[in-house]
């Protein structure tokens, strides 16, 4: 693949970098855009999606007709790296998770009729989603096949019980994409639904307190007691669950590696920034060998990462499932994220451990990275069997499992 960017996306991409310093880095800089949450309340958002709108750089993924952008997914690696410059620049842009990935499979799924009533409010920004999987053991996790929430069908509707929880988003959500199972099929018994806020029959328990800090909305535990859903809120058809998760999930961990690599060099600017001007027994930080060594080392993992991420768009744009190459991305980049983040804090000293830059809260929502979408181990096992299947060929140079 060329690693150049077109003019058009070269044009987006400087455009984004220069909308989140004009637009969005001020609102860090003042400690009362900062919710109980450590996320920015909507209302104080609000004005600068409007601006992000007007200027052309809204839902980046979305189809044009509700109002997105519709580019190829090279061009989303691009853009939310840069939108990523902030904490609060994905939600500007209206690319954070999960929106993002709800958006994205509503879009390639979704019929005509459920795209007009479930999707085009969530790109316009007048509702926010949430997608329902996790449960608690021994419930269903990154193996989705252990999924216990069950959907009976009864006449013309799902009648759904069971229990969810770790549901990024859910508190404030109106749209909700859930998993349950239909049937003991191995392969075909999970089936996904579409369901509103306002539907009886079920609960948000309680949202769980995490490390921090939180998405919009948090990470909350459902309850589901008789939540009735008519058939024509099934996802794509009757045990397409497990496809559908998969649709979504690929380009999903591929766009949280987009947004942790601007995370990723945020840290190392904030380092640079702080040793240049730090002096200690008589030298600047930054002219030290072991400073100089540090630095260089996360600056390459961050690249190792950013060429993996930019492989796996440019297979998915190809039509590749690139599950392989998203998999590699999502370790390299995650622990990228962690190793930069930890160096902010470190080279800061006593000023990274507090709340006087975001390398704190970078560095606990870092921690994440290697978790959500499938744990880091998970994943050097998906690489495993695709090596132990393909053997040499797990390293061919071409569009892959298309």
């Amino acid at each position: 693949m060329d690693f150049s960017l077109s003019p058009e996306i070269e044009d987006l991409r400087r455009r984004t970098r220069a909308f989140i310093a004009e637009h969005v880095l001020p609102l860090e800089r003042d400690p009362a855009n900062f919710s109980d949450h450590e996320n920015i309340p909507a209302e104080r958002l609000a004005p600068v999606r409007e601006k992000a709108r007007a200027a052309g750089l809204w839902a980046p993924q979305s189809p044009k007709q509700f109002g997105g952008m519709a580019l190829p997914v090279v061009a989303w690696a691009a853009i939310y790296e840069e939108a990523a410059r902030s904490v609060f620049g994905p939600l500007a842009l209206n690319c954070m998770a999960p929106d993002d990935g709800n958006m994205n499979v509503l879009a390639r799924v979704g019929t005509p009729a459920q795209q007009e009533r479930w999707l085009r409010p969530i790109v316009e920004g007048k509702a926010r989603s949430s997608i329902v999987m996790t449960e608690p053991a021994p419930g269903g996790g990154s193996d989705p096949g252990m999924i216990r929430t069950r959907a009976e069908k009864k006449g013309d509707r799902y009648v759904v019980t069971g229990r969810k929880w770790f549901i990024t988003g859910a508190d404030g959500a109106a749209h909700f994409i859930l998993i349950a199972r239909t049937s003991d099929d191995a392969r075909r018994g999970l089936t996904a639904f579409l369901f509103h806020k306002d539907q009886p029959g079920w609960r948000i328990v309680r949202r769980i307190p995490i490390m921090g800090p939180e998405e919009h909305g948090g990470h909350c535990e459902l309850e589901f007691d008789g939540l009735e859903i008519p058939a024509e809120n099934v996802l794509m058809g009757e045990g397409d669950g497990l496809k559908l998760t998969q649709m979504r999930l690929g380009p999903a961990r591929l766009t949280h590696c987009m947004r942790w690599l601007g995370f990723s060099k945020r840290c190392v600017e904030i380092a640079q920034a702080y040793v240049a001007e730090r002096t200690g027994f008589g030298i600047r930080l930054a002219d030290r060998e072991s400073v100089q060594i540090k630095l260089g080392e996360v600056a390459q993992q961050i690249q190792i990462g950013r060429l993996l991420t930019m492989h796996a768009a440019w297979l998915l744009d190809q039509g590749s499932r690139a599950r392989k190459e998203v998999s590699m991305a999502k370790v390299q980049v995650a622990d990228a994220l962690h190793q930069a983040a930890d160096l902010a804090v470190q080279l800061q000293g006593a000023r990274g451990y507090s709340k006087d830059t975001v390398a704190e809260w970078l560095y606990r929502y870092g921690r994440s990275a290697r978790l959500v979408d499938g744990a880091t181990e998970v994943h050097m096992m998906v690489l495993a069997r695709f090596l132990r299947e393909e053997g040499t060929d797990f390293w061919q140079w071409g569009a892959g499992d298309a």
